[in-house]
């Protein structure tokens, strides 16, 4: 794998560690719900699954 497709999987595990700090993850406690879900689980594992989609990606298209 190519040095920039390091730097990618790195730049998504930094915006990983940013969006679940517990302050923003506060940010969505409240008693709303979306789709029958409570907003901060669906918020956590949206996240979760975004950046685990993008890294597949990243590492099926340049992955060596």
């Amino acid at each position: 794998m190519k040095k920039r497709h390091i730097q990618k999987l790195m730049l998504i595990s930094v915006i990983l560690v940013m969006a679940l700090n517990m302050p923003l993850i506060l940010l969505f406690n409240s008693a709303g719900s979306v789709l029958g879900i409570p907003a901060i689980l669906f918020y956590v594992f949206s996240v979760w699954g975004m950046s685990a989609i993008v890294s597949l990606i990243i590492i099926k298209r340049y992955g060596e």
